[in-house]
């Protein structure tokens, strides 16, 4: 992906823009929740320091935000969607990331709008990407402007013939920041198709 493109000069900006991140490397907060689908074929290929997997949505709701209802409305809303699979097979970047593309984005982008209908004041990434970013896995994101290019050109040729990886995906995780760590909370089931 070139360097000049509107979405690239667009993410570079918000990155420049955005909060300073915690040791953790974003700006997380305990008692934040986010709503993810774990590929766990795909850990191997990671090297972020946290499993492989595409958000849905983060931040959710705090989860001091998150009871019976929430939990029933997200069993309802996940359960209308058909559980489906993603091919991971092609590299992408964006400043400082590089990531796989989860193909087709057409499953995971109707999950985040039945989530942004149903909760619109939950702002993908804290509306510091404005809309949010299209699903990807990220596979790195700890190299600077200076170094990226020579270390994920590399990296991409290290597991390029991993690739390409097919995953199922039926459930969606709620993950919870406990100020530390991300951990499980729950795993919603997509309806299994027919």
């Amino acid at each position: 992906m070139s360097d000049d493109t509107p979405l690239i000069r667009s993410l570079r900006a918000a990155v420049e823009a955005a909060p300073a991140p915690d040791e953790g490397g974003w700006p997380d907060t305990s008692g934040d929740t986010a709503l993810t689908i774990k590929l766990p074929a795909a850990d191997p290929l990671v090297r972020a320091g946290f499993p492989a997997h595409v958000t849905v949505l983060y931040p959710f709701l705090h989860e001091s935000r998150i009871d019976d209802a929430v939990r029933r409305e997200l069993t309802a809303l996940f359960g209308g969607h058909d559980a489906f699979t993603l091919t991971l097979a092609a590299f992408g970047r964006y400043p400082g990331v590089l990531y796989l593309d989860p193909w087709p984005h057409d499953p995971v982008e109707a999950l985040q709008k039945d989530l942004a209908l149903r909760w619109p004041d939950a702002l993908p990434y804290r509306g510091i990407f404005g809309a949010g970013l299209a699903p990807h896995v990220t596979v790195a994101n700890s190299e600077g402007p200076a170094t990226q290019d020579a270390a994920y050109d590399a990296l991409e040729a290290e597991l390029a013939p991993m690739l390409p990886l097919t995953c199922p995906v039926d459930a969606v995780h709620l993950i919870g920041w406990d100020g530390t760590r991300w951990q499980d909370r729950s795993a919603y089931r997509l309806r299994r198709a027919e």
